[in-house]
């Protein structure tokens, strides 16, 4: 049985188990919470997940792709979308894809394509619960409901990258997301400190406890625009200070003249140079991380 044969087998017969950890990272504090609520809704007030060609660019390769049950909630199973390159013939390095605000939306599943032309198996989880929204206002009571539950939302991840690693059969594993998404790739590299082997955030909530950022082993790439107002530029600075300060392998790039969501192709702050080359900038990153050189984990 080939690679292609074996994980749709996989995504139709395996038995979902819920995995968690004692040692998670303890829940932000509601306060925090709610900040990050206000501040991501200023930023998208008048914005609208309206799709443009810029949201619709092929992947390199042809791809497979699915919707896939990748694990268990307290109600219902973890829906997401899978894709990986038509001729994959051996185990490929997977990345876990985490969602904007606006939810698992066509945008992130045309990304997930993208990332899947490059060689990889990608797996955009859903953190919605298989809502999506088409407003400000619907988008920030999903954001507030998903963090009200953070260690939902963890148990979802681990169970995306248990089915990437035991499944999929991935021999490295990184996380990519966007906006809400993007804090949530840096709590996956909280999650896995020195098990994931990449980790990229665009924009999203940073943590400065320096504690916690200590642990980490993740070779990091995060994208920040100076005209953020929900990420300032001197918190994106400290963040970057203090994982610098603490010797860690990062890379945090404050792009000039752009806002928040700068990358996202279906928004109203989209700019496509910078969006263009951040994404050049990602595609190296995970080749380095996940391809090159690389010895396989046993």
């Amino acid at each position: 049985m080939n690679m292609k044969s074996a994980l749709l087998w996989v995504a139709a017969a395996v038995g979902l188990q819920g995995c968690g950890s004692s040692d998670e990272p303890a829940a932000p504090e509601a306060a925090s919470a709610a900040a990050a609520v206000a501040a991501t809704a200023a930023e998208h007030q008048h914005d609208a997940p309206a799709p443009t060609p810029a949201a619709e660019a092929p992947p390199r390769v042809p791809v497979l792709e699915q919707e896939l049950a990748y694990g268990e909630a307290a109600r219902s199973n973890l829906v997401g979308y899978l894709a990986m390159p038509q001729d994959a013939a051996e185990p490929l390095p997977g990345i876990i894809v985490i969602h904007e605000w606006w939810g698992l939306n066509d945008n992130v599943k045309a990304m997930t394509r993208r990332l899947a032309g490059e060689g990889y198996v990608a797996l955009a989880v859903d953190l919605y619960g298989g809502a999506t929204a088409q407003t400000p206002e619907a988008a920030q009571a999903l954001m507030a409901a998903l963090l009200e539950e953070p260690d939902a939302a963890r148990h979802n991840l681990t169970q995306a990258y248990d089915y990437l690693e035991k499944y999929a059969l991935a021999p490295r594993i990184a996380s990519i997301g966007w906006c809400l998404g993007g804090g949530w790739s840096l709590q996956t590299a909280l999650l896995y400190p020195d098990q994931l082997d990449a980790m990229v955030m665009y924009y999203g909530q940073i943590v400065t406890d320096r504690q916690r950022l200590s642990a980490l082993q993740v070779p990091m790439l995060g994208f920040f625009g100076a005209d953020d107002e929900s990420i300032p530029v001197r918190d994106v600075q400290g963040f970057r200070g203090t994982l610098m300060d603490l010797g860690k392998n990062v890379e945090v790039l404050i792009v000039p003249g752009v806002g928040h969501a700068f990358a996202n192709p279906s928004g109203g702050t989209y700019n496509e140079k910078a969006a263009n080359e951040a994404w050049v900038t990602t595609l190296a990153f995970l080749e380095r991380n996940l391809k090159l050189n690389k010895p396989t984990q046993q």
